[in-house]
């Protein structure tokens, strides 16, 4: 197992992750979950996808999930921030 990090992202960096939770949220979980698009799938699970702004708010909303009890079937990071990779210069 290699200790080398990616050089694409860096921890503090936003990241999107797709956070998996068995069953289907009802629409009064929006707010709780804000930021978040929250997707049910036809299977009978929800997906949460959204922007993560560090590894702090990752485990604050993984325990958001905990609270609710709901199962954690699976997290993926699928990509770095749009944002994040426009550089605007000020000149």
């Amino acid at each position: 197992m290699s200790n080398e990090l990616n050089s694409e992202s860096h921890p503090d960096q936003p990241i999107v992750y797709q956070i998996r939770i068995k069953g289907h949220l009802g629409s009064q979980w929006t707010e709780w979950f804000a930021g978040l698009t929250i997707t049910l799938e036809e299977d009978g699970n929800t997906l949460l996808t959204g922007i993560i702004i560090d590894q702090a708010a990752l485990h604050g909303l993984l325990k958001k999930v905990r609270d609710l009890g709901i199962p954690l079937l699976s997290i993926n990071s699928v990509g770095i921030s749009p944002q994040d990779n426009q550089k605007v210069t000020h000149e």
